[in-house]
Parts: C-alpha cells; structure tokens; sequence
C-alpha cells in the first residue's frame, strides 16, 4: 500500500523541516523510526513542536500505537485505519490529525531545487524509501 503521508526514511530533523515548513496545527507524516528497528513514528506539529508517536507492527499484522498513558492500547487493521481514527478529536494524541504533509513525487525529490529552503530531499535518495505493506 503506497500512503502519500508515508516518507520512509527520513531524519527526524528532515521530518521536523517538513512539518515546520506546513506550519499548521494538526499537520502530520509517518516516516520510519531511527533508534527502534521496525517501528514508525507519527510525527504531528502541535503549537511549533513535533510530537512523535512510535506506531509498531504486532505478530498478526496489526498496528498498534503508543498515545497517552491513560488511553488503552488499540490495534488497527491498517495505517489508514489508524490515521482515520486519530482524525477525531480527543482520540490521546496532542491534536487531531488534519494536515497530511505528502511525500514529494519521484520527479520532485531527484530535480534540484534552486532554493536552499526547499532542498530537504535532495540529500535522500529513492533506495530510502520503502512501500509499507497491508
């Protein structure tokens, strides 16, 4: 499944470029976490921070993600379910999500850009990238 939010693996301070450079309270992208082999973040801008929230993949495929202390562990079928749920408000993230911030297209990230505010990908290459599956 190809997710537009998905932006495999990127640096946290290029995840944290991107979602400052949107600058809008609710935005948000999955990338792959750095230090937990396997995991993904869910990173969403909330009053100028990024909070980052791992998601893991359990034994039967499903995707459970760690929120608030006081809100009980769910499971999700998908990514898309998971992203569908936390798009209500009070669901033990920060905010709702509202702002996906969408991987740039393969034509995109391989053009050099003439502006060195908008050169954050230009330093990943497409082996970086990976498809998360259902």
């Amino acid at each position: 499944m190809e997710l537009p939010f998905f932006h495999g693996k990127i640096t946290r301070r290029t995840c944290e470029e991107l979602l400052s450079k949107n600058g809008k309270n609710g935005s948000y992208l999955i990338r792959e976490s750095e230090n937990v082999e396997g995991a993904l973040c869910l990173c969403v801008f909330f009053e100028k921070l990024i909070y980052t929230y791992r998601i893991f993949r359990e034994h039967q495929g499903y995707f459970r993600i760690e929120t608030s202390e006081d809100i009980p562990a769910r499971l999700f079928r998908t990514l898309k379910d998971l992203i569908y749920s936390y798009e209500k408000p009070n669901q033990g993230l920060i905010i709702n999500l509202r702002y996906p911030v969408m991987k740039p297209k393969a034509s995109q990230r391989n053009q050099r850009f003439k502006s060195e505010k908008d050169d954050i990908y230009d330093d990943i290459n497409d082996s970086d990238y990976v498809t998360v599956l259902p």
